[in-house]
C-alpha cells in the first residue's frame, strides 16, 4: 500500500499535474478533494472530463466517471461481486476505492489517452431494429459502419508510419531528387545512343565496354577482399599481442603466488567478510529497523498541525536540556577509577570508528570497481559492435598512438605530394585538351580519307580492339602482383612476430626481478605504516581527551555567563517595575488633587466615564433616529412626488406656450395675405 501511495504522489508531482504533494498531505485529503483529483486525472486522459465536481450532482459525477472507466476497461479489485460497494465508494470519495483507480490510471496514462481518443470514434451507436427498417436510416447506419472501418485502417497505417521512423518531408525530397536524376540519366542515355548509332560495329564495341565494366567491378571486389584480409590480419596481430600479455601476467602471477601469500589473502578476505556479517550489517539492519518503526509510527498517527509540531519542538528542547544537565552532573561526579580507563576507552572508540570508516571505504571501492568493470564491459561491447575490434589497453594504446603519429607525418607528406600532383594535373589536363583537339582534327582527316577509299571506321575499330587487349593484359598482371604481394606480406609478418618474441625475452626477466623488489618494498611500507598508525592513534586519543575537557569547561563558562546576564536583566526589570509601583502609590495616596489626577488609575477611570457618557449619547441618538425614521421616509416620498408634479406642470406650461406662439405666427401670416 505504501509503494502504491509513493507511486501516486510521485506521478502527481510531475508534469502535467504539479501538485506538490507528500505522503502525509496526500493521505490527509478529504473525499471531495480526492474526487476532484481523480477527475483531474481523467480530464488529462479525456479533455471532455474537465469539470468542477462542485457544480454537478454526486450521482452525475459517479455516472460520468463509471462510464469512462468502463470505456477504459478498468476492473475493480474485488471483481463483479463488489461492484455496488465500488459505486458507493466512488460516490462518497472513499480512499480504498479511489487510490487503486489513481494507481491504475497513472501507470498507463499514454495508453489510456489513446484508448479514450479511439473510443470517441469506435463505440457504435445502438440503433433499435424497428428504426433500421427505414431505408434512409439503414443507409446512414451502413455508411457509419463503413466510415468506422475506414478510420480503423487509417489509424493502423498512421501508427505504422509513426513507428517506421520515416519522415514524409525527407521521402518527398528523396523522390524529387531521384526523379531529377532519372530525367538527367535518360537524357544522357538518349544522347549517347544517338552518338553511338552513327559509329560502325557499335554492338561489338558495347559488348567490349560491358566486359570492361565487369572486369572493373571484379577488380573492386578483389581490392575490397584484400583490404578486409589486411584488417583481419591487423586484428589477429592485436589479439595475439593481448593473449601474449595475458599469458605473461598469468605467468608472473603464478611465479609470485605462494601458498603463504594466498592463505594470507584468504585470511584477510575472511576477516573482512566476518566483520561485515557480524558487526557492520547487523548494526545497519538495526538502524534501518528503527527508522522503519519510527516511519510506520508517523504514518499511523493522524496528520499534525503547526500547534502539534510546536509542542513536539518544546518537548525536544526540554529533553535536550535534561540530557545536558545529566551530563554535567556526571562530569562533576567523575570517579578517579574510571579516569584510568578513559584513555583506553577513547582509543578503542577511535579504532572502532576508523575500522568502520575503512570498511565502508573498502566496500565503496569494491562497488565502484564492480561498476567500472560493468561500464568497461559495456563500452568494449559497444566498440566491438561499431568497429568489430576490442578496446586497446595500456602499452597497446601507446603503440597505437605512436602509429597514429607516424601515419600523421606520412599523411602530411602525402598531402604535399597530392598538392604537387594536382598542380601538375592541371598542366597535363590543358595539354590533354590541346592533344584531343589535334586528335579530333587528324581523325576527321583520317575519316575523310577512309570514306574516299571505301573503308570507313576501320581505324577506330582497330584502336578499340588494341585498347581492350592492353587493358586485359594489365588486369592479369595486376592480379598476379596482388597475390605475390599478399604472400610476401604474410612472410614478413611472421618474421616480425618471431623478432618481437626474441627481443622481449630479456625484458621479461628484468621485469620479474623488479617485481620481487617491489613486493619487498611494499611489505616494508606496510610495517612502517602500522607503526605510524599506532603512534597516531595514541596521540589522537590524548588530543581528543584534552579537547573534551576544554569543551566541557568552555560550555560551563558560557552557561554561567548567560545565567549571570539573565539574572542581571531580570533584576533591572524588577527594579523598574518596583519604582513604577512606588510612584503610582505616592500619586494615589497624595492629598493634592492635581497630582492624583496624574495617576494611571485616575486616568483610566476618567476615560471609562467618558466612554460610558459617549455610549449613552449614541444610544439616545439611535433611539431618536429609529423613532423618526418612518415619518421622515414618508416626507421624503411626498417631496419626491411633489417634485415630479411640478416638473410635469412645467412641461405642460412650456408646451402650451409653444402652441400659442405657433398660432400667433399663423394668424399674422393670414392677415398679411389678406392685405396683399
Amino acid at each position: 500500500m505504501s509503494d502504491q501511495l509513493k507511486f501516486i504522489v510521485e506521478k502527481l508531482n510531475k508534469e502535467p499535474f504539479k501538485k506538490n504533494f507528500n505522503l502525509i498531505t496526500f493521505d490527509s485529503l478529504e473525499s471531495m478533494q480526492l474526487l476532484q483529483l481523480l477527475n483531474d486525472v481523467l480530464g488529462e486522459i479525456d479533455p471532455k472530463q474537465v469539470v468542477d465536481i462542485r457544480e454537478e450532482l454526486p450521482e452525475q459525477t459517479a455516472k460520468r466517471m463509471l462510464s469512462l472507466l468502463g470505456i477504459l476497461k478498468y476492473k475493480p479489485p474485488g471483481g463483479t461481486s463488489d461492484l455496488s460497494t465500488f459505486r458507493q465508494g466512488l460516490v462518497i470519495g472513499s480512499k480504498p476505492v479511489i487510490h487503486p483507480v489513481l494507481h491504475w490510471l497513472l501507470q498507463r496514462t499514454n495508453e489510456l489517452k489513446k484508448r479514450a481518443y479511439l473510443a470517441r470514434f469506435l463505440i457504435k451507436v445502438d440503433v433499435p431494429a424497428e428504426f433500421l427498417q427505414d431505408d434512409a436510416v439503414s443507409d446512414t447506419n451502413r455508411q457509419y459502419e463503413e466510415l468506422m472501418e475506414a478510420f480503423k485502417n487509417l489509424h493502423k497505417e498512421c501508427e505504422q508510419l509513426k513507428t517506421s521512423g520515416f519522415s514524409t518531408a525527407e521521402i518527398r525530397r528523396d523522390i524529387t531528387a531521384m526523379e531529377e536524376e532519372k530525367d538527367q540519366l535518360m537524357k544522357r542515355v538518349e544522347r549517347l545512343k544517338k552518338r553511338v548509332e552513327t559509329v560502325q560495329n557499335h554492338q561489338r564495341m558495347l559488348e567490349m565496354a560491358r566486359q570492361l565494366r565487369v572486369e572493373k567491378e571484379r577488380e573492386e571486389s578483389l581490392s575490397q577482399q584484400k583490404q578486409e584480409q589486411k584488417n583481419q590480419l591487423f586484428h589477429a596481430e592485436q589479439r595475439l599481442q593481448r593473449v601474449q600479455l595475458q599469458l605473461k601476467d598469468m605467468r608472473h602471477a603464478a611465479v609470485d603466488s605462494k601458498p603463504e601469500s594466498l592463505m594470507k589473502r584468504l585470511e584477510e578476505e575472511t576477516k573482512f567478510n566476518t566483520y561485515l556479517v557480524s558487526e557492520k550489517f547487523p548494526r545497519e539492519l538495526e538502524v534501518k529497523k528503527q527508522s522503519l518503526y519510527f516511519l510506520q509510527k508517523v504514518v499511523a498517527e493522524p496528520a499534525m498541525g503547526q500547534s502539534d509540531l510546536s509542542e513536539l519542538e518544546t518537548k525536544i528542547n526540554e529533553v535536550n536540556i535534561q540530557i545536558n544537565q545529566l551530563i554535567e552532573k556526571r562530569m562533576m561526579k567523575y570517579e578517579p577509577i574510571d579516569s584510568k580507563f578513559s584513555m583506553y576507552r577513547q582509543q578503542a572508540s577511535i579504532i572502532s570508528r576508523k575500522k568502520a570508516a575503512k570498511a565502508e571505504e573498502l566496500q565503496a571501492a569494491k562497488e565502484e570497481l564492480s561498476n567500472l568493470e560493468k561500464q568497461m564491459l559495456q563500452k568494449s561491447s559497444q566498440a566491438r559492435e561499431l568497429n568489430g575490434a576490442e578496446v586497446l589497453k595500456g602499452d597497446e594504446f601507446k603503440r597505437y598512438v605512436n602509429k597514429l603519429r607516424s601515419k600523421n607525418t606520412l599523411y602530411k607528406k602525402k598531402r604535399l605530394d597530392i598538392a604537387e600532383i594536382t598542380a601538375e594535373y592541371g598542366i597535363l589536363q590543358r595539354t590533354e585538351e590541346l592533344l584531343k583537339q589535334r586528335h579530333e582534327d587528324i581523325q576527321q582527316q583520317l575519316q575523310a580519307i577512309e570514306d574516299k577509299k571505301g573503308i570507313s571506321g576501320y581505324s577506330y575499330t582497330q584502336e578499340e580492339l588494341e585498347r581492350v587487349s592492353a587493358v586485359k593484359s594489365e588486369m592479369d598482371e595486376m592480379k598476379g602482383r596482388t597475390l605475390d604481394n599478399m604472400s610476401e606480406m604474410v612472410k614478413k609478418l611472421n618474421a616480425m612476430v618471431a623478432d618481437k618474441k626474441s627481443s622481449l625475452a630479456p625484458i621479461i626477466k628484468d621485469l620479474r626481478q623488479l617485481r620481487q623488489k617491489c613486493q619487498e618494498l611494499t611489505q616494508e611500507c606496510g610495517e612502517k605504516k602500522t607503526q605510524y598508525d599506532s603512534c597516531a592513534a595514541g596521540l589522537e586519543s590524548n588530543r581528543s581527551a584534552l579537547e573534551q575537557e576544554v569543551k566541557a569547561l568552555h560550555e560551563e563558562c558560557i552557561q554561567e555567563e548567560s545565567r549571570y546576564h539573565h539574572i542581571n536583566c531580570m533584576k533591572k526589570i524588577l527594579e523598574v517595575s518596583l519604582q513604577r509601583a512606588k510612584d503610582e502609590m505616592k500619586l494615589y495616596v497624595s492629598s493634592d488633587m492635581q497630582e492624583r489626577r496624574k495617576a494611571i488609575r485616575e486616568q483610566y477611570t476618567r476615560m471609562i466615564t467618558e466612554q460610558e457618557n459617549l455610549g449613552k449619547k449614541l444610544r439616545e441618538k439611535q433611539k431618536s433616529v429609529r423613532e423618526s425614521h418612518g415619518p421622515n421616509l414618508k416626507q421624503v416620498k411626498m417631496w419626491r412626488d411633489f417634485q415630479l408634479l411640478m416638473e410635469c406642470k412645467k412641461e405642460c406650461f412650456l408646451k402650451q406656450q409653444n402652441q400659442a406662439s405657433i398660432g400667433q405666427v399663423i394668424q399674422e401670416g393670414g392677415e398679411d395675405r389678406l392685405v396683399l
